[in-house]
């Protein structure tokens, strides 16, 4: 979705949770710097990349990154240094990492996390990624920093505001992103795929407002305990801050939203009959457990999960999943519930293994976080039914997280139901999660792929909105 809010994002590297990294080894050499290489895993390559500092005589403290998933400042728990021979534990992902130094500039090594892979490292920062579509100033149109305000809920958001340089009544649209903590830009593994769509937006005449998630970059209010429905107002907040500005024809204000923020732009445009028109990127439109269910049908696919095995695996997600449908439980009641049920199948050794365990509490809170929940039980149909303005779904037929014959499916009749006929549906064949041109649609080629958005899609979009 953001991602949806990514939130969904299942990676060779897992449960990415922080802790503390201060380990010690006696050691002559200093091996503190930045190192970076390339793992070869199913899904194609991943660069990682070790900061290792000293922190005093012999003793270190190591930070891992995987850039190509938006993974930074993974905290490691032990680091040692001796004998020429580099050691990294990190057991919050399961991985450790042991290596030779042969030289001032090289590490020949094995990252194991579940099997061993090998890994080379070299010395220096990894080479930044080419992103040829991000624009760069100076730009063509105005661009101002903004305040948003919500006053229901007594936040300020923090946006950009661009709008052509020339002419007033422009149509404008509120960009809303997906699921997880994200800002203005929706940055994620590199990219900055709502920086592009604001530019080339605005170039052709259409204003674009874009905020920071609340609790997120410059945004007031607290995100962890935020559902769509919160995200719901802070749209609706910027709707009704660009009804203020005398160069935006009010009638003519509409809602874009990748993934997660396309069901939140449902729910807004359900509520307010002036919303002009909708452009669902990847929208999600279907209850979020049947979303979630497929979507970890198809990455786990994706990473090579037989068929048989992925059989054998449902019916135990169909379970949990149900467990969270309870609504009359409390947070704890579910979270003792979902532990009993995985822990059921382990070993006593497994359960022994405090990494493990303390692995799985993590998931277990993030699956009963306040989002996760409603997102969970939320159905859009109703929503969906109610929407009576315009609208543009497109979705990528590589996308394995929010699968697009399912989701467009349900977007074009839920909304045709209620006589809105003014509905476009488009599946791209080529297109991932992100809109991006790719080949295999997995998520690991996110940050791989030098292409933002497809331009196709910026194309198709622009003209859509400029017929509304």
């Amino acid at each position: 979705m953001k991602t949806l809010k990514a939130v969904y994002l299942v990676t060779v590297i897992t449960g990415l949770l922080t802790g503390l990294s201060l380990s010690s080894s006696a050691s002559a050499q200093d091996i503190s710097g930045t190192w970076h290489g390339k793992l070869t895993v199913p899904t194609g390559s991943l660069t990682l990349v070790f900061h290792i500092n000293q922190t005093g005589e012999g003793t270190y403290i190591t930070t891992l990154d995987s850039p190509d998933q938006g993974a930074n400042g993974i905290k490691t728990q032990t680091t040692s240094f001796k004998d020429s021979i580099l050691t990294v534990q990190t057991p919050v992902i399961h991985a450790s990492y042991k290596g030779k130094l042969s030289n001032d500039r090289s590490i020949s090594g094995t990252f194991t996390q579940g099997i061993p892979l090998p890994l080379n490292l070299e010395k220096g920062e990894a080479s930044r990624s080419k992103r040829p579509q991000e624009p760069q100033p100076p730009f063509s149109y105005k661009s101002e920093e903004v305040t948003v305000r919500n006053e229901q809920d007594g936040i300020n958001l923090a946006g950009t505001f661009t709008l052509p340089e020339k002419g007033t009544k422009f149509p404008a649209v509120v960009m809303v992103t997906g699921s997880g903590a994200q800002n203005r830009d929706e940055e994620i593994m590199g990219h900055k795929p709502f920086l592009v769509i604001a530019d080339y937006l605005t170039r052709n005449g259409i204003a674009v407002l874009r905020c920071d998630d609340r609790g997120t970059a410059a945004s007031q209010g607290n995100h962890a305990t935020a559902t769509n429905e919160d995200f719901a107002r802070d749209t609706e907040a910027a709707i009704h801050y660009l009804r203020g500005r005398k160069e935006i024809n009010t009638k003519k204000i509409g809602i874009i939203g990748h993934s997660a923020g396309g069901t939140i732009a449902f729910i807004v445009a359900a509520n307010d009959p002036s919303v002009a028109f909708i452009v669902s990127l990847a929208g999600a439109a279907i209850k979020g457990d049947s979303l979630m269910l497929r979507q970890v049908e198809l990455i786990s696919k994706s990473q090579g999960m037989p068929d048989a095995l992925w059989q054998g695996t449902k019916p135990s997600l169909r379970n949990r999943y149900a467990i969270l449908q309870q609504a009359d439980k409390t947070t704890d009641e579910l979270q003792k519930e979902l532990y009993a049920d995985v822990t059921k199948t382990m070993s006593s050794e497994q359960l022994k293994d405090l990494n493990t365990v303390q692995q799985i509490s993590a998931q277990i809170r993030s699956m009963t976080s306040p989002w996760y929940l409603h997102f969970m039980r939320y159905d859009p149909a109703n929503a969906l039914k109610n929407v009576k303005c315009p609208v543009l779904a497109l979705n990528g037929e590589k996308d394995i997280q929010v699968d697009a014959t399912m989701n467009l499916t349900a977007i074009q009749q839920r909304i045709s139901e209620n006589g809105n006929k003014n509905v476009t549906v488009k599946a791209y064949p080529n297109l991932n999660h992100l809109l991006q041109t790719c080949e295999k649609g997995t998520l690991a080629e996110y940050g791989q792929l030098e292409e933002t958005i497809s331009p196709e899609v910026l194309k198709d979009m622009t003209e859509w909105i400029q017929k509304q």
